[in-house]
């Protein structure tokens, strides 16, 4: 942009700033004035010029795109599903939808970044997709726990893993769960997110696990819990380097 365009811009800027401030002084005109920066073209129009702070929605949008190309780097993406205060709803596309650490990309990656561009927002849910998934493959770990730099603990080698059978384990003090399906491995910690009671007893059928205590069900693939939808068990990063399996405690 040449020097001409960019004074009138800068003299543009000014010019509505000055008319915002002497509006601000008659209450019923900055009432108008809110009314008429609802409108698309308006709110457009002042954001250019950087008189409005960004809206919830577009800072919604923001958090997400931040953690768009670490998501695309391993086939995956995520929509936004709704905004509604206190809580955003979003959608795992592609490889994420399926991958066994979607769990645990959707805390340590999209949730945190909502929460951390958005701290209006105390609730974001997950919405599972219907059917289908993708068909890009196994993930054995979230892309946002491949960055993490330490901090792995080695826990034996992939065949040390019985396939379909739970291993429970000590790891940092840590009482975890080990569950394998063919060359995928899910570490959650050993807590039923009931009443916390260890679940390792529990029976093991078809990658489901049932609580031995109250009968709380969990997919071993997410965590997800098939009895109440709105807990989980808390997974831990899970990564296979040759054959040594190695798992990352969560903070």
């Amino acid at each position: 942009m040449g020097a001409y365009k960019l004074a009138i811009e800068a003299l543009n800027a000014e010019a509505f700033r000055r008319l915002i401030r002497a509006l601000k002084t008659d209450p019923a005109a900055l009432a108008a004035m809110q009314a008429a920066a609802k409108d698309e073209v308006v709110y457009a129009v002042l954001r250019r010029y950087e008189l409005l702070k960004p809206s919830l929605n577009e800072r919604v949008e923001q958090a997400l795109d931040s953690v768009r190309p670490m998501l695309k780097s391993h086939g995956g993406d995520v929509e936004l599903v709704g905004v509604r205060p206190p809580s955003v709803e979003v959608r795992f596309k592609g490889a994420c939808d399926s991958c066994p650490a979607s769990t645990l990309t959707f805390h340590a990656g999209v949730k945190k970044a909502l929460q951390d561009g958005c701290p209006e927002i105390t609730e974001v849910i997950q919405v599972k997709r219907m059917a289908g998934g993708s068909e890009n493959g196994v993930r054995f770990v979230s892309p946002f726990a491949l960055n993490a730099e330490g901090n792995w603990n080695p826990v034996g080698i992939l065949s040390d893993f019985a396939d379909g059978a739970i291993h429970a384990i000590e790891v940092g003090g840590q009482k975890v769960i080990l569950s394998r399906n063919g060359a995928s491995i899910t570490c959650f910690q050993n807590a039923c997110a009931h009443l916390g009671f260890p679940i390792h007893d529990g029976e093991v059928a078809n990658g489901i696990i049932t609580c031995p205590h109250h009968g709380f069900q969990y997919d071993l693939a997410s965590g997800e819990c098939l009895t109440a939808p709105e807990v989980q068990l808390q997974p831990h990063a899970v990564r296979i380097v040759g054959s040594k399996v190695e798992i990352r405690i969560s903070a």
